[in-house]
C-alpha cells in the first residue's frame, strides 16, 4: 500500500498541526473513527512497550521505538498495517539503531508470547507462529523504513526533563509522576503534535500540581500564565498572588514565549482528557490523581 499524504508539518519533518489527526490514512482512505484510530494506538503503544520490558530493552529504545509508531500511522492506514505488526517492527528496528540488538526470532518469540497471552518458554523457536511473526516483522519494517524515510534520530520528553531535575532539586514524588506522565504520553500522538521540550513542561507542571495537592497547589493555568511585568511591584489588593518561582520553573527554564505557553496548555489539556478516559483500578491506580485534576 503507498502512503497517504496529509497536511505538512508546522515546524519540522515530524510535527503536524492537530488538524492532521483528521485526515490521517486511517481516515481518509480507511474512514476509522479518529476516536477509534487514538484507541488503537494507545493499544499499539502498551504492546510494544511490553514487547520492550521483556526482551529487557532500555527505556531510550522503546521511546524511540514508540515515536516511529506515531510516524509510521501519520502516512499508513491502521486498516492496512496491524498495530502489533508494526509495534514489532519498530522494537526490532529500535535495537538494532540503539545499539541493543536483539535477533529477529526472539523478537517475534516474543511478540508471539504476548498476542497468545502465555510465557514465551511455551512458545517453541520453530513453531509456525515464531516463523510467521518473523515474516510479519521483516515485511512490516520495510515500509516501516520507507514511512520514516531512513530518518531515525528522535528526541524525547524524558531528556528535557532530566535536564529540568538537575536544575531544580524536586521531590521524589514529584519526579516519579513527572516521568510516569512523560511514559503515558506515547500512548497518545502528543511526540508528533509537539517538541519534546514542551511535552515535558507539561509533565513537570502537572507532577507539580498533583503532589502539591488540590488545596495547597497553584492552579494549572496560573503555572503557565505569563510573568508579572515587574517583579519589584506589590500584588494590587485585587488581583491574585502571582504563582511562585518553583510554581513556574518549568516555563522559565525554557524561557517559553506566548505561543509555546500556549502549546504547554494545549498538551495538558489533552493529556488530562487522556487520563480522563482511563480505568483508574487495579494496577493503573497510580494515575487516580491525575484523572482527579480538573
Amino acid at each position: 500500500m503507498g502512503a497517504t499524504s496529509i497536511p505538512g508539518p508546522s515546524s519540522s519533518q515530524w510535527l503536524f498541526p492537530i488538524s492532521a489527526l483528521q485526515v490521517t490514512p486511517s481516515r481518509t482512505t480507511s474512514e476509522i473513527p479518529l476516536e477509534k484510530e487514538l484507541y488503537d494506538r494507545a493499544r499499539g503503544v502498551e504492546f510494544l512497550f511490553r514487547l520492550g520490558v521483556s526482551l529487557g530493552l532500555p527505556s531510550s529504545a522503546m521511546y524511540t521505538a514508540a515515536t516511529w509508531f506515531h510516524r509510521f500511522y501519520m502516512r499508513y492506514s491502521m486498516e492496512d498495517y496491524h498495530r502489533q505488526d508494526v509495534a514489532g517492527a519498530c522494537i526490532f528496528l529500535a535495537t538494532k539503531t540503539e545499539e541493543c540488538g536483539r535477533k529477529l526470532r526472539d523478537v517475534a518469540k516474543i511478540m508471539c508470547a504476548k498476542i497468545a497471552k502465555v510465557d514465551p518458554k511455551e512458545v517453541a523457536d520453530d513453531s509456525r507462529e515464531v516463523e510467521e511473526a518473523q515474516h510479519a516483522i521483516l515485511l512490516a519494517e520495510e515500509v516501516l523504513l520507507e514511512a520514516l524515510c531512513f530518518d531515525f534520530i528522535v528526541d524525547s520528553p524524558q531528556v528535557e526533563l532530566v535536564d529540568l531535575f538537575e536544575a531544580r532539586e524536586e521531590s521524589f514524588e514529584v519526579e516519579e509522576y513527572a516521568w510516569s506522565i512523560a511514559n503515558d504520553s506515547y500512548r497518545t500522538p502528543l511526540c508528533v503534535l509537539y517538541p519534546p521540550r514542551i511535552i515535558a513542561a507539561a509533565c513537570y507542571v502537572l507532577a507539580q500540581h498533583i503532589v502539591e495537592g488540590p488545596e495547597s497547589s497553584t492552579p494549572l493555568s496560573a503555572r503557565i500564565s505569563s510573568p508579572a511585568p515587574s517583579a519589584s511591584l506589590p500584588t494590587p489588593p485585587s488581583q491574585s498572588a502571582m504563582p511562585s518561582e518553583s510554581s513556574r520553573f518549568a516555563v522559565e527554564f525554557f524561557r517559553f514565549n506566548e505561543i509555546e505557553m500556549a502549546s504547554v496548555g494545549d498538551v495538558l489539556a489533552i493529556l488530562l482528557e487522556f487520563f480522563a478516559a482511563q480505568d483508574v483500578q487495579g494496577p493503573a491506580e497510580y494515575l487516580a490523581p491525575i484523572a482527579e485534576v480538573r
